[in-house]
């Protein structure tokens, strides 16, 4: 499923083929994710394409510095990050793909991101 995402301000506008269906759609409560609160789709890494705005996006990485977290420098508005548990995949913010709305598809999926395989 080929989809396209974009920030509030629209200055960053992507595109991605999804390995599921958007009732894949789950939330992380790693120390990052919970505060952001923003459920998200998986596609592989190779298939994202910036439409739109590469020049504002900002990435923020912390601890392993392995998932990169991706933000409109405008809007402050998470698109997309590269996953910590596999880098060949992204996830797509649920909330920036036009179309979707969200509420269709809760109750959302928890992601355990507290306790990551690697921190063992």
């Amino acid at each position: 499923m080929k989809i396209t995402a974009t920030c509030h301000c629209g200055a960053i506008e992507i595109q991605a083929e999804l390995t599921s269906d958007l009732i894949s759609a789950a939330r992380c409560d790693c120390s990052f994710c919970r505060r952001r609160q923003a459920a998200n789709v998986s596609a592989h890494w190779a298939s994202l394409r910036v439409l739109e705005g590469q020049e504002t996006i900002r990435c923020y990485s912390f601890g392993t510095h392995t998932a990169e977290h991706y933000f409109c420098s405008i809007c402050g508005i998470y698109t997309h990050h590269r996953r910590r548990s596999d880098p060949t995949q992204v996830g797509i913010n649920l909330y920036c793909i036009e179309g979707a709305l969200p509420a269709d598809y809760e109750p959302l999926a928890w992601v355990d991101g507290i306790n990551h395989p690697t921190d063992q």
